[in-house]
């Protein structure tokens, strides 16, 4: 059986708790992996590699630090499709899915490799009488991501890049469930040149978690997870004294106003709820459709998903893959088995689903719901899978006011063909991610990525300027200098005297 274990000062490091999580094949259901679980004590150990770090990296130049990003940027885009296949043995995510990932983990790497212009500070001069004043960004020391299993790569990329950048050294605890991929970006890390504990990798559970948390040395930590976790996050580690930037959980909506064009709309809701099975915080998981449309919407949703192709994620025909575990597919499950005992028409049901040859892998269908209520389990849960739910409104304003009565803001979407009403929808909707015509508005790496209300705890955003502000901190510098000609008597420095 394969073993992870930790990659702590540029090396691997086998794990020494004894206690060892297993990693499964979502397609088959067979256990093909241990990763080995942190203690508190190997916490501090890769801790402890990353603040040695720092004492050289955190002062190192940035055209160093860019050369060495410039060169992980060519080897990741060289082994692309290990990446992705790593990802598909362990997340079960299509191959196409998977090398989606790994593009959308790329843009925010180049995005760090044009760190200088980033970190650029101002200068305001004669401020007072020979007195100037300038403002620099300095890096914080050593920070922490906690990723989650749904995107085991790009997560990972959208924190630690940007971080060591800014000069920074970074301790990196991805989801035990999927961890093989972290690993590699490491390997491939210290080949491009990232000197020894500049990035760690330290697989755990809770424990590991915690131990972070209130690691003394630990200057700030970014999360990605469920709203439950990442309110633990934020709380904990803002209580020790952390800088936090924790990303929560969502619900998002897409509104479709009676002059859309319904074949669009149809496209990109399955594609939005049903790409990637569902596991993925910007999913389209509620439509809102307004007026008469609704029926003819469902039914070109309903032609559609009927057609999508599910099966292991090695195989090119496939289009979807299962679940991640056999104990999220029967969560996912319940909330179908019981919608309509909740009012809902089930239009779809795919709980019964399975693939000849894989039959113990996690597998569940395409399920569609229709005329939902606004206080059903289905509607008001994250059910992170390739569940999408269908609720009726009569007017484009019942429909805003719906979606903002959402306690989540993280992404929403609307189709229409009026820009007035796109325009007003983009005002008044209360989210952090907006789409026009456009299903998953994720922002391109120089842009930052974040939601509204349960959706995000903390102050900044993940990457782009956001991200850049959350690994530094800005620094003040009044400087005042006495003119060359008052050099006290007996220097020279070739200026004519005023005394």
């Amino acid at each position: 059986m394969k073993t992870v274990n930790h990659w702590i000062g540029g090396k691997t490091v086998e794990g020494g708790s004894g206690n060892w999580g297993p990693v499964t094949d979502p397609a088959t259901g067979a256990v093909t992996t241990q990763v080995a679980l942190a203690s508190a004590e190997e916490v501090d150990s890769a801790v402890a590699a990353a603040k040695a770090a720092y004492a050289t990296w955190g002062t190192s130049s940035l055209a160093q630090r860019t050369g060495i990003l410039f060169r992980y940027r060519a080897l990741l885009d060289a082994r692309r499709d290990d990446i992705a296949a790593l990802i598909t043995a362990e997340h079960g995510k299509v191959h196409s899915d998977a090398l989606g990932e790994v593009a959308r983990g790329l843009e925010i790497v180049e995005l760090a490799c044009g760190i200088t212009t980033q970190l650029k500070g101002e200068l305001s001069t004669q401020v007072s009488n020979r007195v100037d004043v300038s403002s620099i960004r300095q890096p914080l020391g050593v920070v922490a991501g906690i990723t989650p299993f749904n995107f085991p790569a790009m997560v990972p990329m959208w924190m630690f890049p940007l971080a060591v950048a800014c000069g920074n050294t970074f301790v990196l605890k991805p989801s035990e469930k999927d961890p093989s991929a972290a690993n590699l970006l490491a390997e491939l890390a210290a080949e491009a040149g990232l000197p020894d504990g500049v990035l760690n990798v330290l697989h755990g559970d809770k424990v590991a978690v915690d131990a972070l948390l209130a690691h003394p040395d630990v200057a700030a930590v970014s999360f990605v997870g469920s709203t439950p976790i990442a309110r633990y996050i934020h709380t904990t580690a803002s209580a020790n004294g952390k800088r936090v930037q924790a990303l929560g959980g969502a619900k998002n909506h897409m509104l479709v106003l009676p002059d859309a064009d319904l074949d669009a709309a149809a496209d990109a809701a399955v594609s939005a709820a049903y790409g990637s099975a569902g596991e993925r915080c910007m999913a389209i998981s509620a439509v809102v459709a307004v007026g008469a449309i609704g029926d003819e919407l469902v039914a070109k949703i309903r032609e559609r998903a009927e057609k999508i192709k599910i099966g292991p994620g090695n195989d090119p025909a496939s289009e979807m893959g299962p679940l991640i575990t056999k104990a999220h597919r029967d969560k996912v499950a319940g909330y179908v088995t019981g919608a309509a005992a909740q009012g809902a028409e089930v239009v779809l049901d795919g709980t019964g689903h399975t693939v000849e040859g894989f039959e113990e892998g996690h597998w569940i269908g395409l399920s569609l719901l229709d005329k939902v209520s606004t206080d059903s389990d289905a509607y008001r849960d994250e059910i992170f899978g390739p569940v999408l739910v269908v609720l009726r409104t009569e007017t484009y304003e019942e429909g805003v006011d719906l979606i903002n009565a959402s306690p989540f803001g993280n992404g929403t979407a609307i189709f229409t063909r009026d820009g007035g009403a796109a325009r007003r929808f983009q005002l008044e909707i209360e989210a952090g991610m907006v789409g026009v015509n456009v299903p998953i508005p994720v922002p391109v790496g120089y842009h930052s990525f974040g939601g509204w209300k349960d959706s995000l705890f903390g102050d900044h955003h993940i990457y782009g300027n956001d991200g850049v502000h959350f690994y530094t901190r800005g620094k003040v510098v009044t400087t005042r200098w006495p003119d060359p000609s008052e050099a006290p008597a007996g220097v020279d420095l070739g200026f004519p005297r005023n005394h």
